[in-house]
């Protein structure tokens, strides 16, 4: 169940890349389709010197250069930037604070994302608590980074808890709000074919890759301190191995969802310095080439010398009865030789095959969810080669593909954002983070940084346009396994 919509939203770092590209061009599909409450005010601020009508100016800009053509309505960007407005602010100086609560009547229903460096939040909410802008109505929604190890996790989260309760504070992971990984739970719980299968007894292992082929695009001081492990493991790549490894909820609500995949975060096994050698495996791009052009590699990008991972390998396991011995095997890295974020599912072969006496060989079935650049599923099954077969029967590996822009052609394909915007202003959490899904994140994610200290593991290089260090093959291979490229 929803709360009520709210009559506001406030967007912190309105003037901020993330809105330019992704907050804006959301609300602005929502309000084309119809999906915003009527009246709804949206109330933007930042640093810069603007008024509303600069800032309207400015979202007109970003929709033009952000929305696709056949989309954007010239009709229906004025009026929705008519729904905006403006408020300078720095968040430092609490006396800012009163020329947004001169905007806003909390007391109507007031939904705020938050998305500004986390050495502000507390100083940000502070100011929201001191104009009287954090009431029973008031939600405040959380963009990452969340902290860098549990300990600030921790009193990030302290620090929200003061004003905003837990059932009043949505953790925005971007990925939940993706179609493909929504659907990873309907293809599981809306068909009696997989659920029964979705076990160690039929499932050999399963691979997470998240590949990108971008480096630093000017985030060099962030992603430094942060690293691929703490970048895009902790949140992004832990939360798609808890909706691949979770047990059936009860229901479709926040509660259920969430109380499922925190069981599953508190399962992983904890990875000590002796494991280290045969679980991970960390690298950082040397200078090679990207989509053909010549690109420098991390230290020449970044300016200094630097023990970071750009690349990280892991192999994880679900310590609990649905997924004893099955092991998760994922990877993520920056320069890789394409864009791609992937769940592959390996299940075991055929325990004896009928076909092996006329010559036949089978391979083992296969589930491939792709969730970026395109969204598909497709599952590889095998079938008889057409042919009288006097010499003995022919199999062949055939995919059955779901191709998402096929099938459901016509439906608009949305951005990440617009589902979660949408359910922050009518108040589900379902597919926002709980606390203690974050922290059981971090805890392991902690320990596996702590062993690879311990170890004296450093980071591989492997030159740009690679899968990553040589090492990463070895981690999969020592197991008769091969990543899916």
């Amino acid at each position: 169940m929803t709360a009520d919509p709210v009559s506001t939203l406030l967007l912190f770092g309105a003037t901020g890349d993330l809105a330019h590209r992704m907050l804006l061009p959301s609300l602005y599909g929502l309000y084309a389709d119809g999906l915003l409450p009527t009246g709804l005010k949206i109330v933007g601020t930042a640093r810069s010197p603007l008024d509303d009508a600069a800032y309207r100016s400015s979202a007109l800009a970003a929709l033009t250069e952000h929305v696709q053509a056949e989309y954007l309505d010239a009709t229906k960007a004025a009026a929705f930037a008519g729904m905006l407005s403006y408020v300078p602010l720095d968040a430092t100086k609490a006396a800012g604070f009163a020329a947004l609560r001169e905007r806003i009547d909390p007391a109507a229903g007031l939904a705020i994302f938050l998305s500004t460096a986390p050495s502000l939040f507390k100083a940000t909410i502070d100011g929201l608590e001191g104009a009287g802008l954090t009431g029973p109505r008031v939600r405040l929604a959380l963009e990452k980074p969340l902290g860098s190890d549990l300990a600030s996790s921790r009193e990030i989260n302290d620090a929200v808890a003061i004003a905003f309760p837990e059932a009043r504070t949505y953790r925005i992971d971007h990925y939940l709000g993706k179609e493909t990984v929504q659907n990873l739970l309907a293809l599981r719980f809306a068909n009696s074919l997989f659920e029964p299968l979705w076990n160690s007894a039929h499932i050999d292992h399963v691979q997470i890759t998240v590949a990108e082929t971008v480096g630093l695009e000017g985030r060099g001081d962030y992603y430094d301190g942060a690293g691929a492990l703490r970048d895009m493991v902790q949140n992004h790549m832990l939360q798609l191995v808890a909706l691949v490894a979770m047990e059936p909820p009860a229901d479709f609500d926040a509660t259920s969802v969430r109380d499922e995949k925190v069981k599953v975060l508190r399962s992983l096994r904890r990875i000590g310095a002796n494991d280290v050698g045969n679980c991970v495996v960390t690298g950082q791009y040397a200078a090679g080439a990207s989509d053909g052009q010549p690109v420098p590699g991390y230290i020449d990008e970044l300016g200094h010398p630097s023990a970071t991972e750009t690349f990280v390998a892991l192999k994880a396991h679900v310590d609990n009865w649905r997924w004893a011995g099955v092991p998760f095997y994922l990877r993520t890295g920056k320069r890789m030789p394409q864009r791609s974020t992937e769940i592959f599912i390996q299940f075991k072969c055929v325990p004896h095959s009928n076909f092996a006496s006329r010559g036949a060989t089978t391979q083992a079935n296969k589930l491939l969810i792709s969730i970026q650049p395109e969204e598909n599923i497709r599952l590889q099954v095998m079938a008889k080669t057409p042919g009288l077969d006097r010499a003995g029967i022919r199999l062949r590996e055939l995919p059955l593909d779901l191709g998402m822009v096929n099938a459901f052609a016509d439906h608009r394909r949305r951005i990440a954002y617009e589902r979660l915007l949408l359910d922050l202003i009518e108040g589900d959490p379902t597919l926002f983070v709980r606390r203690d899904e974050v922290e059981a994140q971090w805890d392991w994610i902690d320990g596996v940084r702590a062993a690879w200290n311990d170890a004296g593991l450093a980071p591989r290089p492997y030159a740009a346009g690679n899968w990553g260090p040589s090492a990463a093959i070895a981690l999969t291979e020592r197991d008769g396994v091969h990543w899916h490229d």
